[in-house]
């Protein structure tokens, strides 16, 4: 048999190490940016069109590179960070592998224009699938400009498996945020078609917070601050009041990192406990700083996931910092919650004897001696000429049946169902589910669920076929966003309106609200955006009308009828009509099942074996 085991050449290497390395235009991102920072840039740029399907550039005044290195940068396996394999474990720098810049440039058009400060001329090159097709000299400014041009222009199969400009700018905005925040000291900005999102100024942790996610974010933050042998951990933390829905405003960053870990977490939740109603998740921002020794980010691709030594010390110690800061702040109950302040008595006095009060008394005091005493007898009744009262008074007039008098009409609902009404046709269990009888057994409906079905296909017809009926607010209601957020409800404002919201004014970071559905209660008003904001976000496809049918199941979630809630026989019934009146009464919205049926059959065997 002739032998069947071959090389593969590195164009198609650098492909299939590409399929690792470059998911979507944000894997580019996030390699351009953190190369950048590397070269020690204090001021970097990023420039996109069509959401970086077309072009991703990242402009930076960093120390520039030779045209040696220039040309080996793209090699595979060429890294300026590390020698040896022990360097593996006490990495400083964001990239180290060497295989970032070689897998991009294996699936798109590169242009590079960089500079060394000592350096008069700088190097220009022009790369095409990892082959060089041009290099020359060039007058450019220190730092390094690398243009992406055309992604997965080889690979068709993998272009069109990208998603819809709106969710791959969301994608490369989620990973310029995390660079950014995780390096606030850098100026920041990003240019998408011509047009600003962001310009991040140099400054401080809590000015680059507020700088991406609002000027609401100022009133939100709690700082923490520990410092132990093992870690450091600085940051905020937002007060519980605040706590949202959603989980987007959670971030960990360890050395300057972005990074997942639902280990901490979980310590950081289990901080908030008792603080936080069910179904909501704090924000925060944490940095936490370890030695680099004992800390692993070699075990995937993108460098989230990381290994820590010592991870339940880590756990206990974070654990234990936001609980501090949260009594310290007084965002939480400390241990002395009943003791009164104003009955404290002040350090000044405590070494003080104290003394007797005096009092003292006049006995000949007589409030009642400038009043004057009535000289008039007391009036006594009398009962003369009683009989007049009823003159002219015939008999038959006092029938007790002639005499009319106010009664209230005594009905059921005046005592407990379950005193009187005995013929019920449906049954609340754990005030979670709706038993009913039918003809073949029983049926157990979820009324959550249900009522989300029922509300969802309400709210679709009215968006889709109807107008939707919207309450005017007697006081408009301000909410403050962030800037993606505002951009993101200036792109849906057409379908909101549709679904019965109404916009006063959206400014940059402010919305003011003047109409909203009929169903909506003006304290949910900023949960129910989230919520939906959330929902738009992530699951956001081409078509106008999916919006709106993701508009219409956000909504139905939101204002459904949750687990837990006591439902009077009535509005059992009226959730069983409505839920059997829909077109699609087996499923939420979401596909969950809405009820299940029990027949005789499985209800007897049951008690047969």
């Amino acid at each position: 048999m002739s032998d069947i085991i071959q090389l593969l050449p590195d164009h198609v290497a650098n492909q299939i190490a590409a399929g690792e390395v470059v998911q979507r235009p944000a894997s580019v991102v996030k390699e351009l940016l953190e190369n950048a920072i590397d070269a020690e840039a204090s001021e970097i740029k990023l420039l996109l069109k069509d959401a970086g399907k077309t072009l991703i550039q990242v402009i930076d005044n960093g120390k520039g590179m030779s045209e040696t290195d220039a040309r080996l940068a793209f090699e595979r396996h060429a890294t300026s960070k590390i020698k040896t394999a022990e360097d593996l474990f006490d990495l400083t720098t964001k990239g180290f592998r060497g295989e970032a810049l070689a897998s991009i440039v294996a699936i798109s058009h590169v242009e590079i224009k960089t500079k060394l400060a000592e350096s008069e001329l700088g190097s220009h090159l022009k790369l095409e699938g990892s082959k060089i097709v041009s290099q020359q000299l060039i007058s450019t400014p220190t730092g390094t400009s690398i243009a992406v041009k055309h992604l997965f222009y080889n690979i068709p199969a993998r272009r069109n498996f990208l998603k819809s400009n709106t969710i791959e700018t969301r994608h490369i905005i989620d990973e310029f945020q995390r660079v950014s925040l995780a390096h606030p000291t850098i100026r920041f900005s990003l240019y998408h078609n011509d047009g600003e999102l962001f310009n991040l100024k140099s400054g401080n942790l809590k000015q680059r917070v507020i700088a991406i996610f609002g000027a609401k974010m100022n009133e939100k933050l709690v700082p923490i601050s520990e410092e132990t042998d093992i870690i450091n951990i600085n940051g905020f933390i937002a007060k519980p009041n605040f706590a949202k829905k959603k989980r987007g405003e959670q971030f960990f960053f360890v050395n300057g990192r972005f990074i997942k870990h639902g280990y901490f977490h979980h310590a950081v939740l289990n901080a908030f406990e008792g603080l936080l109603a069910q179904g909501y998740h704090p924000s925060y921002f944490l940095y936490l700083e370890v030695p680099s020794n004992t800390l692993d980010i070699n075990i995937h691709p993108t460098k989230t996931e990381v290994k820590f030594e010592n991870e339940q010390a880590l756990y206990a110690i974070l654990r234990s910092t936001v609980k501090h800061s949260l009594g310290q702040y007084s965002v939480a109950p400390v241990l002395d919650f009943n003791k009164d302040a104003s009955m404290e008595v002040p350090y000044h006095f405590k070494d003080k004897p104290s003394s007797t009060p005096k009092v003292s008394v006049d006995p000949t005091f007589n409030p009642f001696e400038n009043e004057k005493k009535s000289t008039k007898p007391p009036r006594k009744p009398t009962t003369e000429n009683w009989d007049s009262l009823y003159v002219n008074v015939e008999n038959d007039a006092l029938a007790i049946e002639n005499i009319e008098v106010d009664a209230q009409v005594v009905t059921k609902e005046l005592f407990t169902e379950n005193q009187f009404n005995t013929t019920a046709k449906t049954f609340q269990i754990h005030k979670k589910y709706i038993l009913s009888v039918i003809k073949s057994g029983v049926v157990i409906i979820n009324q959550n669920l249900a009522h989300q079905r029922v509300l969802y296909e309400d709210f679709l017809t009215k968006i889709t076929v109807e107008d939707a009926v919207s309450q005017q607010l007697l006081f408009p209601i301000k909410l403050s966003f962030s800037q993606t957020e505002i951009a993101l409800i200036k792109d849906i404002q057409t379908d909101l309106e549709s679904a019965g919201f109404r916009f006063e004014m959206i400014g940059d970071e402010h919305i003011v609200i003047n109409g909203m559905p009929t169903l909506v209660k003006e304290g949910q008003i900023t949960a129910i955006l989230e919520e939906l904001l959330d929902a738009v976000k992530h699951e956001i496809p081409e078509s106008s009308f999916s919006q709106l049918d993701i508009i219409s199941k956000s909504l139905a979630r939101s204002l459904a009828i949750k687990n837990g809630t006591k439902l009077s026989t009535r509005e059992q019934e009226e959730i069983l009509e409505q839920l059997f009146s829909c077109k699609e009464p087996n499923h939420s919205p979401y596909g969950k099942n809405t009820f299940v049926t029990l027949p005789l059959d499985e209800i007897e065997l049951k008690f047969n074996n």
